[in-house]
């Protein structure tokens, strides 16, 4: 039988993941448009000197909304060197995330689930999982271990048991994203890298 936390502390890690939650969301929309360009351009071409990146034919990125890092520059970056280009379409009813190979980011997202860019009807094109190479996986908040706050929606912790085996998952965060440490369910699956403006992560 798989290990169930007591209901009290499940329910005192809920709260916590929620108040760091609201508090490094809080912080990150703080930043400039400015700010927010000038170090997603410094996180970009870390990306792109991994190997992983180098080596990958099909790349899914999470689709970048409000103060996150902007994948835009990136997502075009990579159609232009003829690597297939994901992202990602939310199933609210199932919470399960659909990916779809896009051409181009003005023509091919509109705002969906959440108001988050994802790809419209009319250009829905699903992929197979198991044809990614790499992962660019959002997320709140992060720390030196791998360790992951998502939104709480639970849509990649989901889509990471449809991948093939030895993915990278690749995180992308501003430094102020990185914590000490994050609570942690046994369940939860650690990033294999975090790109941050400052400094590669593995």
């Amino acid at each position: 039988m798989p290990f169930i936390l007591p209901g009290p502390i499940r329910n005192r890690m809920k709260q916590k993941k929620r108040e760091l939650r609201k508090k490094i969301i809080t912080s990150r929309d703080r930043l400039s448009a400015e700010k927010i360009a000038e170090k997603s351009g410094l996180i970009a071409e870390k990306l792109y000197s991994l190997s992983a990146y180098e080596n990958a034919e099909a790349v899914m990125f999470f689709i970048s909304f409000g103060s996150e890092v902007d994948t835009r520059p990136m997502v075009e970056e990579t159609i232009k060197r003829d690597k297939l280009a994901l992202a990602p379409k939310a199933a609210p009813d199932t919470r399960e995330l659909i990916p779809s190979q896009i051409f181009d980011w003005e023509r091919d997202l509109v705002p969906g689930a959440y108001n988050i860019p994802e790809p419209s009807p009319e250009t829905l094109r699903p992929r197979d999982p198991k044809i990614i190479d790499l992962l660019i996986v959002p997320g709140v908040g992060f720390d030196t271990e791998g360790g992951r706050l998502g939104y709480g929606g639970g849509y990649y912790d989901r889509f990471f048991e449809r991948l093939k085996p030895g993915v990278p998952l690749v995180a992308l965060a501003f430094e102020m994203q990185i914590l000490p440490a994050i609570p942690r369910d046994r369940w939860d699956r650690p990033v294999d890298v975090i790109i941050t403006e400052k400094r590669i992560i593995t």
